[in-house]
């Protein structure tokens, strides 16, 4: 935590940034270890050159940040108090420039802000946040491996739930039991099983449609563990299906490989997306893959960056991202193949391990 306030000062002194006020909840715990929803009250990590990071939070939560947090300055607000107003008194001297999440902000907070602590200028430092949290720690790697191995456990478990006529929604409420059943803190997204010519939606929603016969079953699911998150997809054939629908299969299994395969330090995340691509093109289902190749993994389950085919920005060691390739076809269905990867120094560690070959279940 503290070498990560330290490469945030730095970046304070080389932006020219007074003062700097991280709100995100996931990145105050980024920074000092302290983790909590505060709903709708404030919580805040300020930092100013020269002095000692400071950290605001409820009164409610003010026991368990001096437990956590790395940051040995902590105030506390209770409901009747105005928390920006506590903020300006925390700060000595006029603001040049603050830096804000400006993503993170919302209006009516950004104009507290403005009201109470009137700096020259606001300025984003929400670049600088997702640069650093590209590159994983030994510790943030390991959480992931975790959530990794949570998920495809529920996996695994919740194959053996599947039964002819079993609704898509069911099968979702079965694996959501076995999330918080095996040691996950829950699901890092809204669990999605599809079934049928549903699968064909990139983003259906579960419902009522029963398992069938013949049915491709994809599910599309992760779990959150210690603060980070697993995502991974896999799509599956109960009983016979069509050569079409195979045919399909083993082309997106393809372009997983190729993608996987082509990862490595140096390289763009650009080149990623096209070598999976290539491979759906090549097949003759080019219109069919319908979305980037994948996103950013961490504490959020889509961060940056964003892993399509025009990016040309380099991967980096460190960089935990998703490939997810799918092809999409109305009235036939839909496969995807989804594993998350970490790059090495020397390639790529694939922290998703569950099989990939064509299963028949049911």
């Amino acid at each position: 935590m503290n070498n990560r306030l330290e490469q945030l000062s730095n970046a304070m002194n080389h932006q020219g940034w007074d003062v700097l006020l991280i709100t995100d909840p996931k990145h105050v715990y980024y920074l000092t270890g302290f983790a909590c929803d505060p709903h709708e009250r404030f919580l805040g990590l300020l930092l100013a050159r020269g002095e000692e990071p400071l950290l605001i939070v409820p009164a409610l939560d003010g026991e368990a940040a001096a437990a956590a947090s790395s940051v040995n300055q902590i105030i506390t607000h209770q409901d009747t108090d105005n928390p920006y107003e506590l903020l300006s008194k925390q700060i000595k001297g006029a603001i040049g420039t603050m830096a804000l999440e400006k993503d993170q902000l919302t209006v009516s907070r950004y104009e507290q802000l403005q009201h109470f602590l009137n700096a020259r200028a606001f300025e984003d430092a929400g670049k600088v946040l997702r640069e650093m949290r590209v590159k994983k720690s030994e510790d943030e790697i390991n959480k992931l491996k975790r959530a990794a191995v949570l998920v495809e456990e529920v996996l695994a478990q919740g194959l053996k739930q599947v039964k002819i006529g079993m609704r898509e929604i069911e099968l979702v409420a079965e694996l959501e039991y076995l999330m918080k059943k095996l040691g996950a803190d829950g699901p890092s997204f809204d669990t999605m099983v599809l079934t049928g010519t549903n699968t064909a939606l990139p983003h259906g929603v579960p419902g009522s449609r029963p398992i069938e016969q013949g049915d491709l079953l994809m599910f599309d699911l992760g779990v959150y563990a210690g603060g980070y998150a697993s995502d991974i997809t896999r799509t599956f054939a109960v009983g016979q299906i069509n050569s079409e629908q195979e045919r399909i299969y083993n082309t997106v299994l393809a372009a997983n490989e190729a993608a996987i395969h082509a990862v490595k330090p140096g390289v763009t995340y650009g080149s990623i997306d096209q070598a999976a691509r290539a491979v759906i093109e090549e097949a003759g289902y080019g219109p069919a893959f319908l979305h980037r190749l994948g996103h950013g993994l961490g504490m959020d389950v889509h961060e940056y960056p964003s892993v399509h085919g025009l990016n040309e920005e380099l991967l980096q060691s460190g960089a935990v991202f998703t490939i997810e390739p799918g092809i999409y076809v109305p009235g036939v269905g839909g496969v995807r193949i989804e594993d998350d990867v970490y790059v090495t120094d020397n390639g790529v560690e694939v922290l998703t391990s569950f099989p990939k070959k064509l299963t028949v279940i049911g």
